[in-house]
């Protein structure tokens, strides 16, 4: 045991050392964080490289575009973005309290695995916005201005505080005035490219959190939030207890397993986490405010790299 403890102890310096020497954000995964992207992808005009990513943050009033090629970003704690193939993001509002991202053209995904009432997680599309109120998967779709709920709940904003709630395996026009009824679809029958990459990279979140998860099952001083992994070069997310993507996969805390060892290896990583704070009320209100606070890491390696 001593000698683990002297081999996490090292590994978390080299870690943290490399962290330091490789980004400008100390340990951290912000609302907005790059992590992951297939193909072209750009933040502001320039191209975004595989090295990137971890650290590349889509910041308040900037464009996140794709070609040929797709890209996940982090929102709050649990809660996955994906853009489709030449789709256009732009970043309204980065804060833990109200994050609002507007998708300017294609597609995106949005994969809530957690979610608090103190949530504000909007999508802006042809400035309409949507609310997203429980664990689950949607999808938008701005040639066709649509919001697509397979499992979960929304809430679309029809002004003047009136709302159309959108339930699980029922989507919605965001034109014609707003109105429409929303209507049922077939969850197996709608299922396009973008949902089944998201049902992959839920996967392979949810092994990187399984494999990490058990790394910190005798450290003490856990945390819950993002946490880096350094073979799948991303973040996943580590909760306080066990969680279940809409894809059926599980996301579990240290002191419950999961997949099993070795998919990884063996290992030690640092800790993440985010930063604290209070929470303001939930819903359509409120102003956009700079963004404060993001989840930091603590600890050994930090949740970063």
């Amino acid at each position: 045991m001593r000698t683990r403890w002297i081999a996490v102890a090292l590994v978390g310096i080299g870690l943290s050392a490399w962290a330091q020497n490789n980004t400008n954000t100390g340990d951290i995964a912000r609302v907005g964080t790059i992590n992951y992207i297939e193909g072209t992808a750009y933040l502001q005009g320039k191209r975004i490289k595989q090295s990137d990513v971890g650290t590349a943050v889509l910041k308040m009033g900037q464009m996140l575009t794709t070609g040929d090629g797709r890209a996940e970003i982090l929102l709050t704690p649990g809660v996955f973005l994906r853009t489709d193939d030449n789709s256009a993001i732009r970043m309204v509002s980065p804060r833990l309290l109200q994050t609002q991202v507007e998708l300017v053209q294609g597609k995106l995904a949005v994969e809530v695995d957690e979610i608090h009432q103190e949530n504000d997680l909007e999508i802006v599309v042809g400035g309409v916005r949507t609310q997203m109120l429980q664990n689950g998967y949607y999808e938008f779709d701005a040639a066709h201005p649509l919001a697509m709920v397979y499992k979960g709940k929304a809430a679309v904003d029809l002004g003047h505080d009136k709302y159309n709630v959108v339930k699980g395996n029922h989507e919605l026009a965001l034109s014609d005035n707003l109105t429409a009824k929303p209507r049922e679809f077939n969850p197996t029958a709608t299922q396009d490219d973008l949902y089944h990459w998201s049902n992959l990279r839920s996967k392979y979140l949810a092994e990187a959190n399984n494999e990490l998860a058990q790394e910190y099952g005798d450290m003490p001083g856990f945390e819950p939030g993002w946490f880096w992994d350094p073979y799948g070069f991303d973040f996943t997310y580590i909760g306080m207890g066990p969680l279940w993507s809409p894809f059926g996969f599980g996301f579990f805390p240290p002191w419950y397993g999961g997949f099993g060892g070795g998919f990884y290896g063996g290992g030690f990583y640092g800790r993440g986490g985010y930063g604290r704070g209070g929470y303001g009320r939930p819903g359509f209100g409120g102003g956009v405010a700079h963004v404060g606070g993001g989840m930091r890491g603590g600890g050994g390696g930090g949740g970063h790299r």
